[in-house]
């Protein structure tokens, strides 16, 4: 009884011990491997931190069952030698599509646009795709493979990328001999998403990056409210995202801009994404910092440029420049700024280039217990997975490479890679060749040792004198074995020498066991011929030292990093401005001889004689001081302008998409400008949000907000929304009448969800309708992009139907035709000063359309709507001085003061006046006259622009091009491959244009 009881234990701790299979097996009786497989003598890699010196441990089942200095060897092992080499555990890509056929693109059915979904069952737009299963198309890929497990590789974490929101990943092990099942560590790893529609559809929403983040927001906001079960109908989409919402959440972005707009939608939603970024996180490293992600960084360095072309060189911008000299140090400046990361071999040819762009960056600097832990243990830990992978420990899989030496060595070849247990040879473990004639030295006597044949199987024979002895060579894993008999074969008597060879096999030395049973040293010097080894060694090696890169300067990062960037930002200061003739647009108008004193940021006192006290004195005599020009209607330092996929997106925001790295900011900035108002495009009806910027250059996007400002929206009117230049289009509306049912349609649906959510807390959240609400309560302001005097009066209608008011309208060149109407419903109007006869619907124009609507108490303002004349504002406000007749000073205030007003920003710029911000600029002649040139351009009290500045910037720049092209022709020289320089045409938006309307 007792026995029974016994095998019965034994028998559950082999369950417990072993999963049981349950394939009925069909193929005859197979004997499984169930031997142990030991690794011992080798410098063993246990983590980025933990080193086991001439350690062993021991495989089962594809596990590592012990690891340590010394571990007892099960029977039946087969033991594995590896005297000299080194451990890694395998690598871990966060960031793949390994094994996974990119999508098909969907065929267009009769090449009009698709706006609504294809799908029944599924979310609203086909883009948001949570449901997709990478496991459910997977097909391992032994060619891919090989490539990955030569860089060292083990594991993927591979997905679908196609869409939006892309649905789950699945953890698969690189096991060269493994099953599907076995392959498969996770089928459900992660959720991916990105800014990028699927190709499965032609759903023309979202067609912009801010389509895209609003779209995102839209899901989160339907998960969470379908969770509560309040939806009549089944969405499998919305129940896929609620499903994968505790999956670690990967988020591929395409650039830096788009990867710092991933990381704010995250903490809007309180969402930790594990971000794909560009390689150029260095760029704005303390916003990566605040995003608190881990970042997936590919080592796809630029090449240089092929710039013996002067003449091509000269198209070649700073910020590409730099951006090759800089790259290889980004690794090393995340991990200095403690800023978490792993590696991808993303978008990288990985046989060709990623373990050499990974040396490279450990060269400009990255630690190599840094490299290793991005390549294991941190993936392994965002995954959930340190137990099992990213270590060599009892219990984790055996994934490992075996290694010549130090695997960031350039000279360390890698052996072996095994995944799982399963061996990859990459290549065969190094014979060291010993063949020669050597002079060997045993117990004071002297021999002649030579070793003839192939390395891998030599021979040998021995001479003391002219006696030849009995020699028996054997060599394996570059341990030699010579065993030596006496001629003599009556007095046998043998001599076994054993050595570990290296890599110089100049020299041999080991131990030799003597016929009596001791031990003694024996040497063996190879007889080197006329050309050393060294000498052999140095040519072999000449052509690939002529390829290899010289450690260059990296150019320190300038903000933005580009052309005329700062080194270091502007910091607020005490200016004391002396003797201006000073613009207040103030009751106190254009005064002379005037001191005005900057402190704080804002404009401290106005008047004569001030003290200067620590303050930087400017002498201005001669000179007009003015507050910063505002542009009301503005495209610039935008990564987009229209989300075009539905005729109402006031879901929107131009604040999602503002990009600081915009030239024209610095542009405007030397033309005086410090405020605009950033506008969405003129696809649609009802546009998006609007972002007012104070022109900060260098600052981050966050910053150039301007603070607590103002809720906007543009709508438009006209040509562009009715779709009359886009060819043959299908989408409502396609008439001027259709405009208007637009706009009364949508405020009715507005009205209709503003009275069932105020019943209803758990109504569904609709981002477009809460903006329109908004309007309706007059708590968002309304630019409308406008031209003819009919729509302008139907819009006014509308909204005093629907009792709010238009607050702008915007470029509008008929309005001197219905100011009076205007005047009464307490809009203001932003025109172009001189535009005329571009299009149909501006015949009418007239360049007394400024100052008529002055005349009429309107509050007139000049914009721009174009990136070149936003920098000449000042020019275009003193045109209606010349048409109209308008004071200086008035018109002054066309592009300073009104525009603040209609901004309803006056309280805090706009005049020079006691109390405002320090937004300012110092004219070097009357401001208004085409001479005059913005000398200093302050923000808050910064100088962000400086003439005498800008003259060291550009001489910087042409110092620093001329370093950069020197660097590129020497990586040149030496034969490295570079690229061609290609000529980049700069894009100029504005309403009017077809290319900013699609």
């Amino acid at each position: 009884m007792k026995l029974r009881l016994l095998l019965c234990l034994v028998f559950l701790a082999s369950l417990q011990s072993k999963a049981q299979e349950y394939f009925p097996k069909n193929d005859g009786v197979k004997n499984p491997q169930t031997n142990y497989t030991v690794f011992k003598n080798a410098k063993i890699h246990v983590s980025p931190q933990e080193i086991i010196e001439n350690g062993s441990f021991v495989v089962k089942d594809g596990k590592i069952t012990a690891i340590g200095k010394s571990v007892k060897e099960p029977t039946n092992s087969i033991v594995i030698d590896l005297e000299g080499n080194e451990v890694y555990p395998s690598f871990i890509d966060l960031y793949s599509s390994f094994g996974v056929k990119e999508p098909k693109t969907a065929q267009r059915s009769n090449g009009q646009p698709q706006y609504e979904a294809s799908r029944e069952g599924y979310y609203w737009n086909d883009h948001i795709r949570p449901e997709t299963k990478a496991v459910e198309v997977f097909s391992y890929d032994d060619k891919a493979a090989t490539s990955l497990h030569k860089a060292g590789f083990g594991v993927v974490n591979t997905h679908v990328p196609d869409g939006i929101i892309r649905g789950t990943g699945m953890l698969v092990a690189l096991n060269p001999a493994g099953s599907e099942g076995e392959r498969i560590l996770k089928d459900r790893s992660a959720q991916y998403l990105s800014f990028d529609k699927s190709k499965l559809s032609h759903q023309s929403y979202p067609t912009s990056t801010m389509g895209a983040m609003a779209l995102i927001r839209q899901a989160y906001l339907d998960a969470n409210w379908y969770e509560k079960e309040k939806s009549e109908n089944k969405d499998l989409a919305l129940e896929a995202l609620n499903r994968n919402k505790n999956l670690t959440q990967i988020f591929a972005t395409d650039n830096l801009l788009d990867a710092l707009r991933a990381g704010r939608i995250g903490k809007e939603f309180n969402i930790n994404y594990v971000i794909l970024g560009d390689g150029k996180e260095y760029q704005r490293m303390q916003e990566i910092k605040e995003t608190g992600s881990t970042f997936i960084v590919p080592l796809n360095f630029p090449k240089a440029y092929d710039v013996e072309d002067p003449f091509l060189a000269e198209h070649l911008s700073l910020e590409e420049m730099k951006t090759w000299n800089q790259a290889p140090a980004n690794l090393k400046m995340l991990a200095e700024n403690d800023i978490p990361f792993t590696i991808t071999t993303h978008d990288l040819n990985v046989e060709k280039d990623f373990r050499s762009n990974l040396l490279k960056a450990v060269k400009y600097g990255l630690n190599k217990e840094d490299a290793l832990a991005a390549l294991t243990t941190t993936p392994a830990k965002i995954l959930g997975e340190e137990n099992r992978l990213g270590t060599l420990k009892e219990g984790a899989w055996a994934n490992f490479i075996i290694t010549s030496g130090d695997y960031f060595d350039k000279e360390t070849s890698i052996y072996e890679n095994w995944t799982q247990g399963k061996r990859t040879v990459i290549n065969k473990i190094k014979t060291n060749d010993i063949t020669g004639n050597y002079q060997l030295k045993l117990e004071g006597k002297d021999y002649k040792l030579n070793i003839t044949g192939k390395p891998e199987a030599p021979k040998a024979s021995v001479k003391s004198n002219d006696t030849k002895l009995g020699a028996k060579l054997s060599f394996s894993n570059n341990w030699m074995n010579l065993l030596l008999s006496s001629p003599d074969t009556t007095k046998t008597a043998f001599t076994r020498l054993v050595a570990k060879i290296g890599e110089n096999a100049n020299e041999i030395s080991g131990t030799a066991y003597l016929s009596d049973g001791s031990e003694t040293r024996f040497t063996a010097t190879k007889e080197v011929s006329t050309k050393t080894a060294k000498a052999e060694e140095v040519e072999e090696n000449d052509d690939e030292e002529a390829k290899e890169e010289e450690l260059r300067e990296i150019m320190p990062v300038s903000f933005p990093n580009k052309a005329y960037g700062f080194s270091e930002m502007p910091k607020e200061e005490i200016i004391l401005f002396q003797n201006a003739t000073v613009w207040t647009n103030e009751k106190e108008g254009i005064i002379e001889n005037t001191d005005v004193l900057v402190k704080n940021g804002k404009i401290s006192k106005i008047g004569q004689n001030l003290r200067a006290g620590n303050a930087r004195v400017i002498d201005a005599t001669g000179k007009h001081l003015t507050s910063g020009i505002i542009d009301e209607h503005s495209h610039i330092a935008a990564s987009a302008i229209n989300e075009a996929g539905h005729n109402s997106t006031a879901e929107v925001s131009m604040e999602d998409v503002v990009d600081p790295t915009d030239i024209n900011i610095y542009r405007n900035l030397a033309g005086g400008v410090t405020t605009v108002q950033l506008l969405h495009g003129s696809a649609n009806p009802i546009g998006g949000r609007s972002a007012i910027l104070r022109l900060k250059w260098g600052e981050n996007a966050e910053d150039l907000i301007f603070e607590d400002s103002p809720k906007f929206i543009k709508f438009a009117l006209g040509e562009n929304v009715k779709q009359s230049n886009w060819g043959s289009r299908s989408r409502f509306p396609q008439t001027r009448m259709g405009v208007e049912q637009v706009f009364t349609d949508y405020f009715t649906r507005a009205r209709e969800y503003e009275e069932a959510r105020n019943n209803d807390e758990d109504f569904r959240k609709d981002l477009e309708m809460e903006t329109l609400v908004e309007i309706l309560n007059s708590e968002r302001f309304v630019s409308a992009h406008s031209y003819v005097q009919s729509e302008i009066n139907m819009l006014m209608k509308v909204a005093e139907n629907f009792d709010f008011r238009i607050n702008t309208f915007t470029h509008i060149l008929e309005g001197y035709k219905v100011a009076d109407k205007m005047k009464a419903h307490g809009a203001g109007g932003s025109t172009f000063s001189d535009w005329w006869a571009y299009k149909y619907e501006v015949n009418d124009a007239i360049p007394y359309n400024a100052p008529i609507m002055h005349s009429q108490g309107i509050v007139t303002a000049i914009n721009s709507d174009d990136a070149e004349m936003s920098r000449r504002l000042n020019q275009e406000a003193a045109k209606s001085v010349k048409y109209g007749g308008v004071s200086e000073e008035d018109a002054w205030k066309f592009v300073t003061l009104n525009p603040a007003k209609l901004l309803h920003i006056d309280d805090r710029v706009g005049s020079v006046k006691t109390g405002k911000d320090a937004d300012l600029v110092l004219w070097s002649d009357n401001p208004l006259s085409i001479y005059a040139k913005a000398e200093k351009t302050l923000i808050q009290g910064k100088v962000f622009f400086d003439i005498e500045k800008d003259k060291e910037l550009r001489e910087e720049i042409r110092e620093q091009r001329s370093k950069l092209i020197t660097q590129m022709l020497q990586a040149k020289n030496k034969g490295l491959e570079t690229q061609p320089v290609t000529k980049k045409e700069e894009q100029h938006i504005h309403c009017n244009l077809l290319e900013e309307v699609h």
